[in-house]
């Protein structure tokens, strides 16, 4: 018969299952994410921790109690603010547990600055950083022109601020005004501002703008506290004057602008010039500069009528010895003066020619019987010549008529030359084709060689 244990232990009630810390913790953090997928968290900042690898751990509180939140590094690079301890922060995120240390936090997505506080902290922050860029600085702030040729301006078209410049510009001096239109307020502003800035600097002769609105909240002039807009101010090539709000309101575009107005009217009053002041102005100068114009001619007739005095009397001084000195000059002059010679020289002139041809009337009778008596003497000798000797002189003439080369080319003969000007003698001095000159008895011919015939040398 088989044996069989025996238990003393009275039965009790079944033991609830063991569970692992992993198990647990994993199956808290997926009760949360069911319960908590994703929400939105509003608390102050404090115990804030950046890490090297860009993650940034802090804790959200309120009097209640604390939550800390983890916020990885590509969501940190997606805020428009620096995180700083002491922010009231609205956070997007979902609940969770960190395994590793059974830590329960907030895994934060996305964070913005809660209510108006946090605009001001945005604010503060955003001019921070434009003011290390160097956009504040007075250095690069430019003056206005005084006497703009056309003066824009950057507003809404319905608001009063276009009606207050107006009414400016045309009390003080009627000015060329150009209308930019824009949406001044709501989300669309930032954007407009900047389309409505950048279409009227390209309008003609533009020389200064004027960019603003009227009063109104925070966030009515919100707008004008956009970077976008700061920058397209600080490019504008010309003045900017901001006249956003009321004095008590500054903006990010009034500190960067190139002056600021307290209010559009008062903008108006800063761009167009007065022009009943300018003329009270010129007026002014005008009676200023006559009354200095008359002090000044009459100290330099002054100072005149004593130089003439002290020149008269040097002159009185200096004239008399001078005075007879330049007469007996003159009188020397006057003696040698051209018209006094030419005169001279014509009646001396006058008397040689009557000299010349009284003495041409007396030897001309003579010095023409002379030359008539030779003329007799020398056709006498001429016709007393031996009548030998004139035929001896014939016959020379005739032998040297015969043995002139004129007269033989007279004759119809010709001298034959070659290409170098040599004479040619002999048939064998050419060959076919050499060019050969022809001297006549007149004139000259040039000739090409067709065939050449030389005669062969007589046998000895």
């Amino acid at each position: 018969m088989a044996q069989t244990k025996l238990s003393f232990r009275a039965p009790g009630p079944s033991r609830p299952p063991v569970w692992t810390v992993g198990q647990v913790v994993r199956g808290a953090n997926r009760a949360l994410e069911q319960r908590f997928s994703m929400l939105w968290v509003e608390g102050e900042v404090s115990n804030l921790k950046l890490a090297s690898s860009g993650h940034v751990f802090f804790t959200l509180k309120d009097d209640d109690a604390s939550l800390p939140t983890a916020m990885w590094r590509s969501s940190v690079e997606r805020l428009r603010f620096r995180l700083a301890d002491g922010q009231v922060l609205r956070v997007l995120g979902r609940l969770g547990i960190f395994a590793k240390q059974g830590r329960f936090q907030l895994y934060a997505e996305q964070a913005e600055p809660a209510g108006l506080g946090a605009l001001m902290l945005e604010l503060e922050q955003r001019k921070a950083r434009l003011a290390a860029e160097g956009l504040f600085d007075e250095e690069r702030k430019r003056p206005l022109p005084r006497w703009p040729e056309v003066i824009g301006v950057v507003t809404s078209a319905q608001g009063a601020a276009i009606h207050d410049i107006l009414e400016v510009a045309r009390r003080r001096c009627p000015s060329r005004i150009v209308l930019s239109p824009a949406v001044v307020q709501g989300p669309e502003a930032p954007r407009s501002l900047v389309r409505a800035l950048t279409r009227v600097q390209r309008w003609p002769g533009v020389s200064v703008v004027i960019i603003g609105r009227g009063g109104g909240s925070v966030e009515d002039l919100w707008a004008f506290n956009d970077e976008r807009l700061a920058r397209a101010v600080a490019a504008c090539p010309v003045p900017v004057v901001s006249a956003v709000g009321h004095e008590v309101d500054v903006s990010i575009c009034d500190l960067v602008a190139d002056l600021r107005a307290a209010t559009p009217s008062h903008a108006a009053e800063l761009v167009v010039p007065d022009l009943r002041a300018v003329v009270q102005r010129l007026e002014l100068l005008s009676r200023r500069l006559a009354r200095a114009l008359e002090r000044c001619t009459l100290d330099e007739r002054a100072r005149l009528e004593a130089a003439r005095a002290r020149l008269s009397r040097v002159g009185h001084r200096l004239a008399d010895p001078r005075r007879e000195r330049l007469e007996a000059l003159r009188r020397r002059l006057e003696a040698c003066h051209p018209r006094r010679r030419l005169d001279r020289d014509r009646r001396r002139l006058v008397g040689l020619e009557t000299r010349l041809r009284e003495a041409g009337h007396a030897l001309v009778p003579a010095a023409r019987r002379r030359l008539t008596q030779l003329d007799h003497r020398l056709v006498a000798a001429g016709l007393e010549a031996p009548r030998e000797a004139r035929l001896r002189l014939a016959r020379a003439a005739g032998a040297l008529q015969a043995l002139s080369p004129l007269g033989v080319l007279e004759r119809g003969y010709a001298v034959v030359t070659d290409a170098e000007g040599q004479a040619v003698t002999d048939a064998a001095q050419t060959r076919a084709g050499d060019e050969i000159g022809l001297r006549l008895h007149r004139g000259r011919l040039r000739a090409t060689v067709t065939t050449a015939e030389p005669e062969p040398e007589p046998e000895g």
